[in-house]
């Protein structure tokens, strides 16, 4: 009735162009303010060795009631840490919890074998889990891919619907609609958010096709994001200036297996954001803002459109599984004349071999680099200058990082 499963990993980086607090602003500074953009002077770009682990576990039960009927719950949570050249301790939040006040999974469901499930509860959302895993996961840039671009990761009161598997051109094909009402006190800015999965199978082939849709959650460029309001706060509600927030993304992948051996994946995304001002707020000072002009003293957000690319090569020969992996983020459509980041791409390359010991244990080895079009502010399509790579776009073109690593998975 009850089951556990869940992963535990540790790694570390030798890491290369990288520089520590070295943005005037604040370390965790939103990239989308102009205050965030200037380097200090002076400071040394070099080497550093970054440690982490992360742990989620989740706690599953499933019951029969009967008549084709099904309960199931899911308890989840992950907890992390990080440190650089072993003294300075990184969080992403200040605490352990990786996203507080978010679950992974906390819901329940029930399944009824000809009509399909509805799920209820904390959940993460398909935009973020799948581009996450077994996407970017298998490749080495699960955070590149998945945790990039104008969607959403994280629902905190989620209803689910998925249908039974269907015969459609003789193969199985899933379907699945997601809705989040976010944070209810804002009624105004009303927060809503849609999301359509559809998943076909067909012998040696599996396409993933997504469409997410949000209104009023917090702009950004972080696929992992939480969805919940426009602000923080709900006082925001009644601040007329501020006109609410809407993004989205459309996002189509697949897996083949080529043979026993080898596996050839892609995926293509298409972001949009339509941009959101820069509001002055007596509770935070300023609200969360989008692709703003600041040679306006109004600070007006501007709408933007970027695509992003994946692709990736999986070779199994015994025990070790050699892959790489390689993500495009792309330049961005706009009429923004504020430069924010939307003339400059990236270009992100893993190439990793990783060993399975068997008992749920694997051993993890990658060599990453990045290399930006130019200097300056990291594509729109990034939450900032340095994610996923820790290579500072505003500092040089090109970094690489060597990471090794233990997973275990149970």
């Amino acid at each position: 009735m009850f089951s556990l499963n869940g992963f535990g990993e540790i790694k570390a980086t030798a890491q290369g162009s990288y520089c520590k607090q070295c943005q005037v602003a604040p370390s965790g500074a939103s990239k989308q303010v102009a205050s965030s953009d200037a380097i200090l002077p002076g400071k040394a770009y070099g080497d550093a060795t970054l440690t982490n682990w992360q742990v989620q576990p989740d706690l599953s039960f499933r019951y029969d009631l009967g008549n084709g009927l099904k309960l199931g719950g899911k308890l989840g949570q992950r907890w992390r840490e990080s440190f650089v050249s072993g003294n300075d301790l990184e969080t992403r939040y200040g605490g352990l919890v990786d996203i507080p006040d978010y679950w992974y999974n906390k819901n329940l469901s029930l399944t009824h074998e000809d009509y399909g499930t509805v799920t209820v509860g904390s959940m993460t959302a398909r935009g973020w889990s799948v581009a996450d895993y077994p996407y970017g996961g298998n490749l080495g840039v699960s955070d590149t891919w998945g945790a990039s671009g104008a969607g959403y990761g994280m629902l905190g009161d989620a209803i689910r619907l998925g249908s039974r598997t269907l015969d459609v051109a003789n193969g199985d094909l899933f379907l699945e609609i997601t809705y989040d009402q976010g944070n209810t006190n804002f009624t105004r800015l009303k927060p809503q958010f849609w999301e359509l999965y559809a998943q076909y199978h067909k012998g040696d082939l599996v396409l993933d096709g997504i469409v997410q849709d949000a209104t009023n959650g917090a702009p950004g460029a972080w696929g992992h994001a939480p969805f919940s309001a426009v602000t923080p706060f709900v006082v925001d509600d009644q601040n007329l200036a501020l006109n609410g927030n809407h993004q989205s993304i459309a996002m189509l992948m697949g897996r083949y297996q080529a043979t026993s051996q080898i596996e050839i994946s892609a995926g293509i995304r298409r972001n949009e954001w339509h941009g959101a001002s820069l509001i002055y707020n007596p509770v935070s000072n300023w609200t969360t803002a989008f692709n703003v002009n600041f040679g306006n003293n109004n600070y007006p957000g501007y709408s933007a459109v970027s695509y992003d690319g994946m692709l990736g090569l999986r070779y199994r020969i015994n025990k070790w599984i050699l892959s790489t992996g390689m993500v495009y983020l792309g330049t961005a459509d706009t009429n923004n004349p504020s430069e924010r980041g939307q003339s400059n791409s990236a270009l992100f390359n893993t190439f990793n071999a990783n060993y399975e010991f068997g008992n749920g244990w694997l051993f993890e080895s990658t060599f990453g680099m990045v290399h930006y079009n130019k200097l300056g502010l990291s594509p729109l399509s990034m939450p900032g200058n340095d994610s996923f790579s820790n290579v500072d776009s505003r500092i040089t073109q090109d970094g690489r990082w060597l990471t090794v690593g233990m997973l275990y998975a149970f």
